[in-house]
């Protein structure tokens, strides 16, 4: 395992990511820090970074580098956006970042830096069409991509902080600030010829803190459940409502917003001008939130190289095997329990009736069913819930998580209560309660025929006869142990599929 950091230095602020290195192409966050430099601001007049914003930066990275070395990174790899590409300064800035920190930065051009904001987001969602909007402190990329090929991608020249100060007019209301950003925007889209002829079926993906802040804002005003950024859903209507309330305020009543970051305060009108004018301008009526942008197209980019020719094909599969690794789950017993899980399934869905897309629910169950015993053993299909509701699962959606959780909940007679229930009515209905009862008992059955983890139940022929079910388990060994474990399940089985069961 490789330990190494990565630097985002951005011209609103700088991040710096601490990544784990695994074999096989895996990675996970372990550490990060971010500091609000500002870099690419009072920018405009003369295209030079100034050195007050200079000299922030510097002890910034001073600091990243400190962290590195205390975490023993190995090495760090260090990015620089828009304010640096532009500014005039830029060599002598590199010059004194190598001097004084002993740091190397490399210049992203505006398509290496799509590429990458593109790689974040294509190896950790399942969205077959998008076009991302990426809105950064002085830039907004947009890439449109189909087929999980990138056909069109464009770098507009301004972002959230460059806007705003472009706008800033002491004798205008907020509002009306924020109208001028609608309409300077709008021209600006205008002019891209590809973005008047998007597919109706287009998602809209939007990526970077903006969006991250706007989560948080809606989040608060719905109580929704999940802490989960990444592949939330919100309507472009709930979008205008929050901007309608915000633009209108000063600053002082923005910092005081739950949910919005007191450092981003100023410059979030501008950012959400920019998504107003995007959504009308496209036509979309729903946003989906990617928690992974540039960074992550770095990490991917290091852990696994063939991603720069090629995005993961199965992005669940990726993250679920990330996990294994990461919690230290038994791997053959958790390849096992998938595969008994979907012949077990596949050969009940005449009496389950559900759609081939619920096996990513029973997918993701199956493979974390047992990480909750890196807590505790007992009553670990408890923690297993907790931790797939608080784990970085890509492709998949937050139904999908939670399902997935509660079906791990009841792998060993656990119930769920009417309030563990509610608590996520935003996001389930009353049907999902059956989903998971029957997941759940399809997943116990499965791990009992793997009790001994020693592979020695290897197939399973199901017979559905008048009011039984007959599971004739193929061996290789003495199955006891497993038949005898999986039998227990017997009262769980009729409650939910209304047969006896029996296993041979």
């Amino acid at each position: 395992m490789e330990k190494i950091g990565i630097i985002d230095l951005g011209s609103n602020s700088a991040r710096l990511v601490i990544v784990n290195l695994f074999d096989e192409g895996y990675f996970m966050v372990v550490d990060e820090l971010k500091q609000t430099v500002r870099l690419g601001q009072d920018m405009e007049a003369d295209g030079f970074l100034k050195p007050q914003r200079v000299n922030e930066t510097i002890k910034t990275l001073k600091m990243f580098r400190r962290l590195c070395e205390a975490s023993g990174v190995s090495r760090i790899i260090a990015v620089a956006t828009a304010a640096v590409r532009r500014a005039k300064n830029q060599r002598s800035f590199l010059d004194e970042i190598q001097a004084n920190c002993g740091i190397k930065i490399k210049v992203l051009s505006a398509e290496e830096e799509a590429l990458l904001v593109y790689r974040g987001v294509i190896n950790t969602m399942d969205i077959p069409k998008g076009i991302i909007l990426e809105i950064g402190g002085g830039a907004t990329k947009i890439v449109y991509y189909n087929r999980r090929n990138v056909l069109n991608h464009v770098t507009l020249p301004f972002g959230a902080m460059t806007l705003t100060s472009k706008f800033a007019d002491s004798d205008l209301k907020p509002e009306e600030q924020a109208k001028k950003v609608e309409e300077y925007v709008a021209g600006e889209l205008s002019q891209i010829d590809w973005l008047q002829s998007l597919d109706p079926d287009t998602r809209l993906i939007g990526v970077g803190g903006s969006f991250r802040n706007l989560f948080k804002i809606n989040k608060m005003v719905r109580k929704y459940p999940l802490d989960t950024v990444h592949n939330y859903v919100m309507d472009t209507d709930d979008f205008l409502s929050v901007y309608d309330m915000i633009k209108v305020l000063d600053l002082d009543k923005k910092k005081k917003i739950k949910g919005l970051s007191a450092e981003r305060a100023d410059i979030l009108p501008a950012a959400f001008a920019i998504i107003k004018s995007f959504t009308g301008h496209i036509g979309v009526s729903k946003i989906t939130f990617s928690g992974a942008g540039l960074r992550e197209g770095i990490m991917f980019n290091q852990a696994n190289p063939q991603t720069m020719e090629k995005p993961i094909s199965d992005v669940l599969g990726y993250s679920l095997n990330t996990l294994v690794k990461y919690y230290g789950c038994e791997e053959h017993h958790v390849e096992h329990v998938l595969q008994l899980s979907g012949i077990l399934f596949k050969q009940l869905r005449v009496l389950h009736k559900f759609p081939r897309a619920n096996l990513r629910i029973l997918k993701i169950a199956a493979a974390l069913h047992d990480c909750g015993m890196r807590i505790k053993y007992y009553n670990h299909q408890r923690h297993s819930c907790y931790m797939i509701l608080n784990s970085t699962l890509y492709g998949v959606t937050h139904r999908e998580i939670v399902l997935a959780a509660f079906t791990a909940c009841c792998h060993k007679r656990e119930d769920i209560s009417a309030y563990e229930w509610a608590k996520y009515k935003d996001i389930l209905n009353d049907d999902d309660l059956e989903i998971v009862k029957k997941l759940g008992v399809i997943l116990r059955i499965a791990e009992s025929l793997d009790r001994s983890m020693s592979g020695v139940v290897t197939g399973i022929d199901c017979d559905i006869l008048g009011d039984s079910v007959i599971m004739k388990t193929t061996t290789e060994g003495d199955a006891d142990l497993e038949i005898r474990d999986a039998l227990s399940a017997a009262a769980e089985f009729k409650k939910s599929f209304h047969k006896n069961l029996e296993i041979l």
